[in-house]
């Protein structure tokens, strides 16, 4: 079963090099990688560092949004599976292939994470500290807060003659929007193994880390589609407190050695 990796990228090229890195490793291999490059400077020397890997690259000559550039990226898909993912995360070498092992009877699958803080050091990202982000999947509970992580997660690319595309009317909430949509009409399927890295930097402008007038502006669109009602606006951290949110935690197969992903490109830039 073929696999296509999505993935869309701006101005992060060691990032997205450690991303390669951490594909380059899977026990079961992408069919195809597809790098939306949106606008921002070349990433073809990451691409060229990774030559065993089936890189499709398309170069946008002007910015036109992180959602889009996911749509374009999807629609270039041709295998039965695509598998989306950030361009500043990364995956464990199991991780594609347990995906695949849970879509026999799922059309949808997504996994737990751990999120990392990092410092860099000669263009690589060096964790400093991880936590557990592991939930339960409650479909009434992801109306008030998703606890869905698209990086790493995999599924039938036929879900899009169904329910269309991303939508870049919702902009920062698009995954959560699309989770929604999916799971009204498909199987969708928790897998409990930590086997995404989502990185977090504290010194980053991570639009988790902000919630302006415009990031508002989204969040209510996002409640009006899906007649949400009143979400909560708190910071991220600060929701991970709530008792609502904290009762779904949930176990989970944590399995990475805390080790960074060091690029063939760091190398070269480096030494």
């Amino acid at each position: 079963m073929g696999v296509s990796v999505v993935v869309a990228t701006y101005n992060r090229l060691l990032p997205l090099a450690e991303l390669l890195e951490s594909l380059s490793k899977q026990t079961y291999k992408p069919t195809q990688v597809i790098i939306v490059n949106d606008g921002g400077p070349s990433v073809q020397a990451a691409v060229d560092a990774y030559p065993e890997l089936s890189v499709e690259l398309i170069e946008l000559r002007e910015n036109v949004g992180h959602v889009e550039a996911r749509n374009i990226g999807v629609r270039a898909a041709t295998e039965d599976f695509i598998m989306l993912c950030d361009d500043d995360d990364l995956l464990l070498p199991c991780h594609i292939e347990r995906m695949i092992a849970n879509m026999n009877d799922a059309d949808f699958v997504y996994s737990d994470v751990e999120i990392f803080h990092y410092r860099i050091e000669n263009g690589v990202r060096i964790p400093t500290d991880r936590f557990l982000f592991a939930y339960e999947f409650d479909l009434q509970a992801m109306r008030t807060f998703s606890t869905y992580v698209p990086s790493g997660s995999m599924y039938r690319r036929t879900i899009h003659d169904t329910i269309g595309y991303f939508d870049p009317y919702v902009h920062n909430y698009w995954d959560w929007d699309f989770f929604l949509r999916v799971a009204n009409e498909f199987r969708v399927k928790r897998v409990a193994t930590a086997s995404v890295l989502y990185a977090f930097s504290n010194e980053g402008d991570h639009l988790s880390k902000q919630m302006n007038e415009t990031r508002q502006m989204y969040l209510n669109r996002l409640s009006e589609k899906h007649l949400l009602g009143h979400l909560p606006t708190k910071n991220f951290w600060l929701l991970l407190s709530e008792p609502e949110v904290q009762k779904r935690q949930a176990t989970s197969e944590v399995i990475w050695n805390g080790e960074p992903f060091r690029s063939r490109l760091a190398h070269f830039i480096h030494c």
